[in-house]
């Protein structure tokens, strides 16, 4: 019973959520929304303890496309950054200022970045691409984050300077043009870097928020020294580029970390 405290701690901080918004929100709505990721979340841990290969990317599709098609494309809530500055602006504690909070900016002291690896729809779709592991050196280009981040902030704070009519529906047509944008770039990295992640690790403006708050995660990977052989195989495997050999908070590239658990499989000596 033991291994599955996890899967049950997770399910329980969603349910505390998803009750917590019902109740101060007065919206059954958030209760489902909530539960609905908790389980998916829940059951992808579970299937992982029972060593089921596509456990990930069971949530992935689960939860990435739930908030993709159904929360986007048919409630016409922009779950992209854009999405969150808007209701930041109009000063409404909805949606994607309430996604963002969650699984961006708190959520993030305590699973880290793994909304990025088993919830981020544009991961999702990247993640089907072939270069699962990068074959090249990681790049100095974390800056462009910065400027994607800014861009966006601008991009909204213009239409609400310039009194722009109908914002909702232009953050809408913003959100299906975001995506494919995203889409498009990321793939387009991925082959040139042949590298899946290329699109996480130097251009989404998401990271901004996460990379802070992930430093000080709950959930994180560890290294039982006295098992381990350096022999290197959890690093060649790790799709971030984090050196989980490495227990400090100050590991190489250690924000990165998206709780993918591809070093503890490939670990062999069970020492993660």
């Amino acid at each position: 019973m033991k291994k599955y405290i996890a899967p049950i701690i997770m399910l329980a901080i969603f349910e505390a959520i998803a009750v917590t918004l019902w109740l101060t929100k007065d919206n059954f709505f958030y209760f489902v929304n909530f539960t609905y990721i908790g389980c998916s979340i829940a059951l992808g841990m579970f299937l992982y303890i029972k060593k089921y290969k596509h456990a990930r990317r069971v949530v992935q599709l689960l939860v990435g496309l739930y908030m993709l098609i159904y929360l986007g494309f048919i409630c016409g809530e922009n779950m992209q950054i854009e999405g969150f500055w808007y209701y930041l602006f109009t000063g409404v504690f909805e949606a994607a200022t309430i996604h963002y909070a969650v699984a961006k900016i708190f959520g993030p002291l305590i699973f880290g970045r793994g909304w990025c690896g088993y919830a981020c729809w544009t991961a999702m779709v990247l993640d089907f691409l072939p270069y699962k592991v990068p074959s090249q050196p990681r790049k100095k280009l974390g800056w462009i984050r910065y400027i994607t981040f800014a861009l966006s902030l601008i991009f909204v704070s213009a239409l609400f300077l310039a009194k722009v009519g109908n914002i909702e529906r232009i953050m809408f047509w913003s959100f299906v043009a975001g995506n494919a944008l995203y889409y498009a770039v990321g793939i387009v990295l991925a082959f040139v870097f042949k590298d899946n992640r290329a699109f996480c690790k130097y251009v989404c403006p998401v990271t901004v928020f996460m990379k802070p708050m992930s430093y000080f995660a709950l959930f994180r990977v560890r290294c039982k020294k006295d098992l381990c052989v350096d022999c290197g195989k959890c690093k060649r495997v790790c799709p971030m580029d984090v050196d989980v050999t490495d227990n400090s908070r100050k590991r190489k590239n250690g924000t990165e970390c998206i709780l993918c658990m591809e070093c503890v499989k490939n670990c062999p000596k069970k020492a993660l």
